[in-house]
């Protein structure tokens, strides 16, 4: 994939403004969408005819009008990257409707409406990739993650099945699953639910690992980036991503666990059906 127009969301830091670095090195133009644009001014003044950046909220009603613009300016968006997100720590007692539902609008619907407002110039041209920034708790979740790794979930699925429905019209889709890079996930963006005593032993060792990692963390957004641009130009992009030594760990592990669950109660789960020749 060369010559694209890309449209990353969150764009404005952490693994967005590491793509459209990547992006632009390539020799693409990115529009970058973020809330703050004006932390994108640097890349915009050095890339002026290659950066350009949009003010966009993806919870906004205005969401989908961004695309229609962009693509009525240049034409067409070939890489849809839907990044924009932020962390929540607290157990799901703890956890606001409110929270809840915040969460969810900007990592489920958010991420939806920009799809399918991509989706009509695509088709038309069989050709386009989605990627959709899950995280290593879009498989494996733990206390304290509910409600961000509930959203996570919930993007995968929706991203797996959508990736069945268009790869035969042409566009690829890539969830990227990172583990713990060093971006503002743990710092200025957490979000944190009220904290409830009986929870201190599950849902607080999450939050204390949390919040002490920032800064710190092993991945590189930077070489989480190229890793994306050499998934997405590979013969066969893969549908799942897992970045940094924790997320493959942890990932397979998981599936691990799973996969032997599954045939200790193989007996039982399979004897669930009406017995052979019963009528309906």
């Amino acid at each position: 994939m060369t010559d694209n127009v890309w449209l990353i969301t969150g764009a404005s830091s952490g693994f967005g403004r590491a793509l459209t670095e990547a992006a632009v090195a390539a020799g693409d133009v990115v529009v970058a969408a973020a809330r703050r644009t004006e932390a994108l001014a640097d890349l915009v003044d050095a890339h002026p005819d290659r950066v350009e950046a949009v003010r966009l909220d993806v919870t906004a009603a205005s969401a989908a009008a961004t695309v229609a613009d962009v693509e009525a300016r240049y034409g067409r968006v070939d890489v849809l990257v839907n990044n924009a997100g932020r962390g929540q720590v607290g157990a799901a007692e703890e956890t606001t409707d409110a929270e809840l539902r915040e969460l969810f609008e900007v990592h489920v619907f958010g991420p939806a409406t920009l799809t399918r407002a991509v989706l009509p110039g695509m088709r038309a041209r069989r050709r386009g990739a989605i990627v959709q920034m899950s995280s290593f708790g879009g498989q494996v979740a733990y206390p304290g993650f509910s409600a961000y790794c509930a959203t996570k979930f919930a993007l995968e699925g929706y991203s797996e099945a959508l990736a069945a429905e268009v790869g035969p019209l042409g566009i690829r889709v890539l969830i990227v699953e990172p583990g713990a890079f060093r971006t503002g996930f743990s710092g200025a963006s957490l979000g944190e639910s009220v904290e409830l005593p009986d929870y201190a032993g599950t849902a607080g060792p999450t939050r204390r690992m949390i919040k002490g990692i920032d800064g710190t963390q092993p991945g590189d957004p930077a070489k989480a980036a190229a890793a994306i641009l050499t998934a997405l130009n590979a013969e066969q992009t893969p549908l799942r991503l897992p970045l940094g030594d924790d997320a493959v760990d942890g990932i397979l592990a998981h599936l691990t666990e799973v996969h032997d669950e599954v045939r200790r109660w193989e007996p039982i789960s399979r004897a669930t059906a009406f017995p052979v020749g019963v009528p309906r």
